[in-house]
This record gives structure tokens, sequence and C-alpha cells, in this order.
């Protein structure tokens, strides 16, 4: 796999010594597989920029210049991409954001669309091991932590098909970001968050470690949710489950009700003023008002 590096060769990865390079040579060590280890990453790389470690790993699968497990990570994006297009940018360094390439082999197409949920329930998973943040996790893709009492995006994730056999997950997560980087009011960081450690090659690999294990369980299963236990722990750590929500649907349309479980295709299912159980396959979601709340509704 070689992927694009736009690094500038006047830069300095020790310009900010709260924010060290990541050590590329130990993640492999720790990580890739080999003769006599089995695993599931096959390759990781680190650049020092690129646009968008999502495109790029997209177009190295889609070439076949990169293998099942490849892991592509950029000290900083200047075009990372959220959910709708949305852009994704933070200092060098400040956070992990990086991509793996997956192909759910034996996984009915249907099925795949629980990956980004997958995603989520790894991410929470690793770090609460190695940062010992508390976090939840938003239908779909983003990830929540308490800062000063109050609910922040720490993370998210963004799934693309990569040709008719693999799909390329992209994961970002703000480690460092100080309270005057942060882009918008309801972003957070690990570190805001009182993270015990913000090391981001513990992170890192305890993330990836994670996310191994939970895919391996899945797909050793066919991609089922509920044998997998898949379906009762994203539930079971899902914030937006118990409140009253509003689902913003593509066309300009949305369902306002309360989120009140997860259906077996991983849809959020909203129980209506009508009386209507309207399952939501796509969407954004607004909290409107914490679980158990029957205050005045007031976006979060």
């Amino acid at each position: 796999m070689t992927p694009r590096d736009d690094s500038d060769a006047n830069s300095n990865p020790w310009s900010d010594l709260d924010r060290p390079p990541l050590n590329a040579v130990a993640l492999r060590r720790a990580l890739v597989r080999d003769g006599g280890r089995g695993g599931l990453w096959s390759d990781v790389q680190v650049v020092a920029r690129t646009g968008s470690t999502n495109s790029d790993l997209v177009a190295l699968a889609v070439d076949g210049r990169a293998a099942e497990g490849a892991v592509l990570i950029a000290e900083e994006q200047d075009a990372g991409r959220g959910r709708l297009d949305r852009q994704w940018t933070a200092p060098a360094r400040s956070g992990l954001f990086f991509s793996v390439l997956l192909k759910p082999t034996g996984v009915p197409v249907e099925r795949w669309g629980w990956l980004p949920l997958l995603a989520g329930v790894a991410m929470a998973t690793g770090l609460s091991r190695s940062a010992g943040v508390d976090t939840a996790l938003k239908w779909p893709n983003d990830l929540l932590v308490t800062v000063e009492g109050q609910e922040r995006k720490v993370g998210g994730i963004l799934a693309e098909r990569a040709g008719a056999d693999a799909v390329v997950v992209g994961i970002g997560i703000n480690v460092t970001l100080r309270a005057d980087e942060l882009p918008v009011p309801g972003a957070g960081s690990l570190a805001l968050a009182g993270a015990v450690t913000t090391d981001r090659d513990t992170i890192l690999r305890t993330v990836l470690r994670s996310l191994e294990q939970w895919f391996e369980k899945w797909r050793s299963v066919g991609g089922d949710p509920a044998a997998s236990g898949l379906q009762d722990t994203y539930a079971a750590g899902c914030a937006t489950l118990g409140r009253e929500v509003r689902a913003e649907l593509p066309g300009d349309k949305s369902i306002t009700g309360e989120a009140v479980a997860l259906d077996g295709d991983g849809r959020l299912v909203l129980a209506t003023a009508e009386g209507v159980q309207q399952p939501v396959g796509a969407g954004d979601i607004v909290h409107l008002r914490p679980a158990g709340s029957t205050g005045s509704p007031g976006s979060e």
C-alpha cells in the first residue's frame, strides 16, 4: 500500500511537545500480522498530512493496491469528511484520524449497514480501556463524552463501499484538542473529558484491537447482530435511546418522537405522538432533551 502523503518537508512534527508524532514502526510491530501470528491488520501506514484517509484508502482498494486489514493514519487531514460531506478538521497530531479496509466475507450485504455501529461499539470499548473516559453512542455514528457536565462529540465514523466486496471505515477521535481549538460548541476531546492518558499510540492500538475483536465476532456469525451481541451492546451504550429526538431526513423532511429501540437492521425506531413506531435508517438525529426529562425541549 502506497498512500498519498502531502507532508511539508519543512514541517516539524515536534513543534508541539504535547503532541508527539505517532510511532509507525512500533504500531506495525504491535498490530500487523506475520507468518507466526494471525490477525486482521495486514498493514499500518502513517502519513504526515493528506486530504482524507477514507478517500485515499477507497482509491487504493479499488485499484487493488490495498489488502484487507490495511490501516491508513494521517497526522493531519485538510479535507476530512463526516456524514453528509461535513468537514472534519483539527490541528496536526491533536487527534487520531484513520481508515481501515474491511471485507465482510460471508456476511449478507444487507447486514453491512451494521459496520458503522460496530465501529462505534469498538471505539467506546477501546477508549474506556485506554483513556478511562465514560463514552456514549449517539445514533448512528457519533461518540459522546461529558465535558463540564455537557455532552460533547469526541469522535465520528464514516463507512464507504470500496468495490464489490469491501468497506472502508473512517474514524476520527479528538484527543488533545484544547477549549480554544474546538471547531464548534458541541465538540469535545478526550483531554477535556479528563482522560487518564492522551498517548495516541496507546489509544490507537487499543481501539484497533477492539475493532478487530468485534469485527471477527460479527463476521463469524454471518453478521447476525443478535448472535454476535452487537445489537444489545450498542443499545446498552446508546445515549439516543429513551430520548425525545428529531430525525432530519433527506428531502427536508423530519420526524419527532421518542427513540425507543434499535431494530434488527440497525435502524432507530421512533415512537411518534400519533402512536406510530417509525424506523429511521438514515438521517441526522438531534437530541431534544435528556432521557427521562419532563421539562421543555431544548436542542442539545
